[in-house]
């Protein structure tokens, strides 16, 4: 069966300003993973000044599905659901002060709360329906209980350690609040899933480990607006606060107790299904404070990994580049003149590869060498980010055995840190609340974790897919 994709007349899409753009809009370079899209000059007259697209018929309705479906642009939509065709469905174990918190700020909502199996039953107030599972089995199956329960089209999934804020949320387009921004994505019926941005609560954001959870939580996806693409820039969202089309979602898979978000993402990606992250929208996590318990829950993250390399396969490599690229910088690594000979060819030939394939540009060669050098700044990030994250075990063993892979580790894990501190600053707009040595040490330890349960999924699992990078042409 078809499936349904033409926007609705009224709809907007804003072009990424962070796009390359000519001066007439008939040439646009973005997205993640970066792409070329020409556009003729019919279309190009369809674009506002300010690189916006108000569809009203069949030309401008082709162009703005063109634009979202490479990633170059990002939606405007229009007024979604109303809030009461909208199911909250809680998933809960042993935490009734949490989801006291949340039902507070969730009145007026259909709610299903699913007490999953907690040691003293939980109570909600009158309005609320309550599911109980008399054994504990684990969040995803929690979720698919209270979706089977739903008899509404858009089900909010929210964990019970979340709270949503309204503050902001009427910056963009007069939304009301979070939930009015969120639903506002399904007007346009590809989008099978929605999420807002998960930041720190503020009661919590104190000491060094409630600020570096602030400024750095797994479950924040930052600043941006984005696509949700495996391999993009945002690869999946957290299922702790989440919207989705019932009749594209396909249910979270029970065997998991973690990435089953990253998982159920991917599905419904490889499904046809968009889905979108807008930051606009935001709930607030309880994040953990203690540094055993922050340690510990990277650990767990990492074990994912591996049952994610089993269902994806190359889609969970923790590092995926150009061949050409990743030559270059492993010949610069060496810091020898025949390394940098090595990297400079290697670099010339992805330019070149990437010229031929730009034969339609007038200023090819321009767009080559800013595309070339793109792809090796974000391929030295990903290599530094690897070393010090994924692959430690490998580097602590290295610089055990040799003074210069020692120093030059230090060095890598140096950057990376400063890199990540530099570039939270740039996209909050302000310095960020944890100072620069304590995000050091901390960044090194939560590396140090993940990678720690990485490994630790891959030997249990006899696998070692996850660990495996992935090299293209």
């Amino acid at each position: 069966m078809t499936r349904e994709t033409e926007l609705p007349s009224g709809f907007q899409v804003q072009i990424d300003p962070t796009c390359d753009v000519d001066g007439d809009w008939r040439r646009l370079i973005g997205g993640s993973p970066t792409r070329l899209l020409t556009v003729s000059d019919r279309a190009a007259a369809m674009i506002d000044d300010d690189g916006r697209i108000t569809v009203r018929d069949d030309g401008t309705r082709s162009l703005a599905r063109t634009l979202l479906d490479r990633g170059v642009a990002h939606p405007r939509p229009m007024s979604g659901p109303r809030a009461d065709e909208v199911t909250v469905v809680v998933p809960v174990r042993d935490n009734q002060a949490g989801l006291d918190r949340l039902l507070e700020s969730l009145r007026g909502l259909n709610v299903i709360v699913v007490d999953d199996g907690s040691a003293v039953p939980l109570a909600v107030p009158d309005g609320v329906r309550l599911e109980r599972l008399e054994t504990n089995r684990g969040p995803a199956a929690a979720r698919n209980r209270g979706a089977a329960l739903a008899d509404t089209e858009i089900v909010v999934f929210l964990d019970s350690d979340v709270v949503p804020l309204v503050e902001g949320a009427a910056a963009r387009g007069g939304c009301g609040d979070w939930l009015a921004a969120l639903l506002g994505h399904f007007s346009d019926p590809a989008v099978g899933l929605a999420a807002p941005r998960i930041v720190g609560l503020p009661t919590r954001n104190t000491g060094p480990i409630g600020r570096y959870e602030a400024a750095a939580s797994s479950l924040d996806m930052g600043a941006r607006e984005s696509a949700v693409t495996p391999g993009g820039r945002v690869p999946y969202v957290p299922s702790a606060a989440m919207a989705v089309r019932r009749s594209a979602f396909p249910g979270f898979d029970e065997g998991l107790r973690v990435a089953e978000d990253v998982d159920l993402c991917w599905r419904m990606s490889a499904d046809g299904w968009q889905l979108r992250y807008d930051p606009i929208a935001r709930v607030a996590h309880d994040h953990r404070t203690a540094l055993s318990a922050m340690l510990d829950r990277r650990r767990f993250y990492g074990t994912g990994a591996a049952f994610l390399a089993e269902r994806h396969g190359r889609a969970a490599a923790p590092l995926a580049m150009g061949g050409s690229i990743a030559l270059a910088l492993a010949a610069l690594l060496t810091r020898t003149r025949l390394g940098l000979v090595v990297a400079a060819v290697a670099l010339g030939v992805a330019g070149w590869r990437l010229r031929a394939r730009l034969a339609a540009l007038p200023d090819r060669n321009r767009v080559a060498v800013r595309l070339t050098a793109q792809a090796a700044g974000n391929g030295l990030l990903q290599t530094g980010s690897a070393v010090t994250r994924h692959y430690w075990p490998i580097a602590v063993l290295g610089a055990l055995a040799s003074r210069r892979l020692r120093r030059l580790f230090v060095r890598i894990a140096l950057a990376d840190a400063a890199v990540a501190w530099v570039r939270l600053a740039r996209a909050e707009h302000r310095i960020p609340r944890i100072d620069p040595l304590s995000f050091f040490v901390l960044r090194r330890l939560d590396d140090l974790a993940y990678g720690t349960g990485l490994w630790q999924g891959a030997l249990t699992r006899r696998d070692p897919t996850a660990l495996l990078p992935v090299f293209t042409r």
